[in-house]
């Protein structure tokens, strides 16, 4: 694992709410019945923590535009982070009433824009808790030590701390978990030595080191011509956490188990065409990109998703 300071980008995730509903979306949007909304004293604080960091800093969610203060958060980032030291993204809420404060406030090769509209949208299902698919444990502290989430994505920051990973951050939240670290300047500083605490509250309930194979991400959960559906693939203990915590996915049947087992002959096999990075075969910075493209959308997007 890297030391959290040679990340090119840490988040503040400002919201966990979405209009969408995703299959195994990274912030496990439509499991949780309570979203939160970041106060704006806790983004300058989360900005002002990031001092000397010399990577970039997003701002993310769920989607960002549906925080009541959206134009207030962008008026702070405006203030506080370096034009091009800011990144942003959205699955486009409101872009037309939105699109001239983000264009104010992010450059557009900055804004990650995904729209969940067209075919060949994946994502990689991250509730199948690898340590109930690999019994050899010290294959299992292998795989996460090399976990692709974490040499590529981000460290974030939520309300109730800083996190090692994204996707970590996001399991605290949804398995109401202790939070994370105090956000002061420097905390991103940890080493892998320093944030193993995370790595082995988090890690193991998570499939993020795990060969599995992408699914569609459903659309969003929007209506669609070909009935893409929009559950989670989830493992038989992540279910029980998930009941203990009043999923409202679970509690509409919107999941698939899996029970299977890996061993290491099994790994070598699935990991060799592995691609879990790859969620979108085309680079989309807004709405524009896809009328550009030759992506034919097959949802209305002006719908929001549903469960």
């Amino acid at each position: 694992m890297r030391p959290l300071s040679e990340m090119t980008i840490i988040q503040i995730e400002v919201t966990n709410a979405c209009w969408l509903k995703c299959s195994n979306c990274t912030r496990h949007v439509g499991h949780h019945r309570n979203p939160f909304f970041m106060e704006l004293d806790f983004i300058e604080k989360a900005i002002d923590s990031l001092e000397g960091f010399e990577g970039n800093i997003g701002i993310m969610g769920g989607e960002p535009t549906l925080h009541p203060k959206f134009n207030e958060i962008c008026e702070i980032v405006q203030k506080k982070i370096p034009r091009r030291k800011r990144e942003f993204w959205t699955s486009g809420f409101q872009w037309a009433k939105k699109k001239d404060i983000i264009l104010e406030t992010w450059d557009k090769d900055r804004i990650a824009y995904n729209e969940h509209s067209t075919p060949g949208g994946k994502h990689t299902p991250l509730l199948v808790a690898i340590d109930e698919v690999v019994e050899d444990k010290k294959l299992m502290w292998q795989m996460i030590d090399n976990c692709w989430i974490q040499s590529q994505w981000s460290a974030s920051i939520t309300p109730k701390g800083g996190f090692f990973c994204e996707v970590a951050a996001s399991l605290d939240y949804l398995y109401k978990g202790p939070g994370g670290y105090k956000i002061e300047k420097g905390w991103w500083k940890k080493n892998p030595k320093q944030f193993r605490d995370q790595v082995e509250r988090y890690c193991k309930d998570c499939s993020g080191a795990l060969p599995l194979p992408a699914e569609s991400d459903g659309y969003g959960g929007r209506p669609n011509s070909e009935n893409a559906s929009n559950w989670d693939t989830i493992s038989k203990g992540a279910l029980e956490k998930l009941k203990g915590v009043n999923s409202l996915k679970v509690e509409a049947g919107h999941y698939k188990l899996f029970d299977k087992k890996y061993t290491a002959e099994n790994l070598e096999k699935y990991i060799e065409n592995w691609e879990p990075s790859k969620f979108k075969d085309f680079v989309t910075h807004e709405p524009a990109d896809y009328d550009n493209s030759d992506k034919e959308r097959k949802v209305d997007i002006s719908k929001s998703g549903k469960l």
